[in-house]
C-alpha cells in the first residue's frame, strides 16, 4: 500500500514509525513531516487543511490510505473530501470532529447522551461570563470553545485568574477559538486519557495513557500541549475503563449516530477519575500528543492493521494485542515554552541515540539545515522508551535525554511521578 500521513509533529513521527514496520506499507509519505520523519518516509510540502490539494496529491501519487494526524485538517473537512471520492481515510468527518472543535457542542452531546461530565455555562459575551465566574467562585475552569492548539484551557485557582483568562479569550489571544467560552466546575481527581477506535458502528479500546500538562515539575506552571506521558495509566483500571466505555463512550457514539453524524476514527477521551468514578473532561478527535508516542511504542506494526480495520468499518473483526509492558516519553521543549521561544538553535547528539523497537527519539518541531537538525517549534523532541516496568522505561528515557546536547532546551524531570 501507498500510505499518506498528514502532519509534521511528534504524533505523526510515531505513527509513521509504527506504520513503516508493517509489511502492508510499500511507500510511506508524510506531509509536511520533519527532520526525524524524513529518515523513514518521503516528506512532501502540501497544504494539509486544503481538501482539494490533498485529494489531488492522493490521486496523482496513487495513495491507497490516508491517515489524518492533527485536528486542523479534520475541522476543515479534509476527511469528507477524501471519502466523497472513495479514498480510504482514517479520521472523523467535519461534523463529527466538532467533538473536539467545539467544547459547547461536546457538552450538548453529553447532555443528550447522559454522559457524566462537569457542570458548565456557555457564553458569547464577557460580561455574562464574568457574572457567572463571580457567582460560581474559584477554583473554576475556563475553556476557549474552539481549537487552541491544546492551550485554550485555563484551570483558574483564584477568581482573578479566571477573570484574567476571560480577558485573554475575549480579547483575542486565542483568535476565533476564544470568541465563545465554556466555563466548567473544577473537578477533583486524577486525569487519564482513554483511546478508542470507532468505525461508526463498533468501538475498540486501544490503550490508556497519562499526560503531564503543566510545564513544571510537580504539575506546576502554565498548561502546555503536554510535557510527557506514559502508558498504561495505572489509575484507569479495567473496571474504571469499562465503566467509562459503558457510561460515556458508547452513549456518545450512539448520540452521534442518532444525529446522522456517525463517528469514524480515534476518539480520545480525557477523563477525571475520583473514587473509582470517571467523568469526561473533554474529547479530542485525534491521537493525543504526546500520548500517541507511548501508544505507538507499545502497539508497533499492528497499529496499521487497527487503523485500516477502523477505516474499512470492520472493527468487530479485530482485537488489540498488548504486550505486558510500559512506555514513557519525555518532551524536550525550547526555552520559554509555552510562552515566546526562539527558533533555529542546533541540536546535537541525536545520531548517537538508539533507534529500536524499545527506544526512539521522535521529532516534533525540527528541521534539517546545513548546520544539522534545528529546533523549529515549542515542543521539539519526544524521547521515548519501552520496558517491562514503568521505572525501567523512565530510567531509559532520561538516560537518552542526557545524551542530547541542546542547551536551549529543557524538560520536566518527573514524568510518571503519579504512578511511581
Amino acid at each position: 500500500m501507498n500510505i499518506l500521513i498528514l502532519g509534521g509533529g511528534g504524533r505523526e513521527h510515531s505513527l509513521a514509525w509504527a506504520v513503516a514496520q508493517n509489511p502492508k506499507c510499500d511507500r510511506l509519505i508524510v506531509a509536511p513531516g520533519n527532520a526525524g520523519i524524513a529518515k523513514i518516509a518521503d516528506c512532501v510540502s502540501l497544504d494539509i487543511v486544503d481538501g482539494g490539494a490533498v485529494l489531488k496529491f492522493v490521486q496523482s501519487n496513487a495513495v491507497d490510505f490516508v491517515i489524518i494526524g492533527p485536528e486542523a485538517p479534520l475541522a476543515a473537512g479534509v476527511a469528507d473530501v477524501l471519502r466523497a471520492t472513495g479514498v480510504l481515510c482514517f479520521g472523523p468527518s467535519q461534523a463529527a470532529a466538532q467533538l473536539e472543535a467545539s467544547k459547547f457542542f461536546t457538552k450538548t452531546i453529553c447532555d443528550a447522551a447522559g454522559a457524566p461530565t462537569a457542570g458548565y455555562g456557555h457564553f458569547t459575551d464577557i460580561q455574562s461570563a464574568r457574572d457567572y465566574v463571580h457567582k460560581m467562585g474559584a477554583p473554576i475552569v475556563v475553556k476557549a470553545d474552539g481549537l487552541a492548539a491544546g492551550k485554550g484551557v485555563i484551570v483558574a485557582m483564584s477568581l482573578q485568574d479566571a477573570l484574567d483568562a476571560l480577558d485573554d479569550m475575549f480579547g483575542g489571544e486565542f483568535g476565533t477559538a476564544g470568541a465563545e467560552v465554556v466555563i466548567e466546575e473544577f473537578m477533583e481527581g486524577e486525569e487519564a486519557s482513554y483511546f478508542i477506535l470507532c468505525d461508526g458502528n463498533d468501538v475498540l479500546a486501544i490503550g490508556t495513557a497519562q499526560d503531564h500538562k503543566r510545564v513544571g515539575d510537580g504539575d506546576t506552571g502554565p498548561n502546555t500541549g503536554g510535557m510527557g506521558a506514559y502508558s498504561p495509566a495505572a489509575v484507569l483500571s479495567d473496571t474504571i475503563a469499562e465503566k467509562a466505555m459503558t457510561e460515556i463512550i458508547k452513549p456518545t457514539m450512539a448520540e452521534m449516530a442518532r444525529r446522522g453524524t456517525p463517528y469514524q476514527g480515534v476518539l480520545y477521551a480525557g477523563l477525571m477519575i475520583k473514587d473509582g468514578v470517571p467523568r469526561l473532561m473533554e474529547y479530542n478527535a485525534r491521537f493525543g500528543d504526546p500520548e500517541c508516542q507511548v501508544l505507538m511504542m507499545r502497539l508497533g506494526a499492528q497499529a496499521l492493521d487497527l487503523l485500516l480495520a477502523c477505516a474499512e468499518e470492520r472493527l468487530a473483526e479485530v482485537q488489540c494485542n498488548w504486550a505486558e509492558d510500559h512506555a514513557l516519553t519525555v518532551v524536550i521543549a525550547a526555552d520559554g515554552y509555552p510562552g515566546a521561544y526562539a527558533k533555529g538553535s542546533v541540536i546535537g547528539g541525536l545520531d548517537a541515540l538508539p533507534s529500536t523497537s524499545s527506544a526512539m527519539c521522535f521529532h516534533a518541531g525540527t528541521a534539517q539545515s546545513n548546520a544539522g537538525v534545528t529546533a523549529q517549534g515549542g515542543r521539539v523532541l519526544n524521547v521515548t522508551a519501552r520496558a517491562s516496568t514503568l521505572a525501567e522505561a523512565r530510567a531509559q528515557a532520561y538516560a537518552m535525554v542526557d545524551q542530547i546536547d541542546w542547551p536551549e532546551g529543557f524538560c520536566r524531570r518527573d514524568i510518571g511521578w503519579r504512578a511511581l
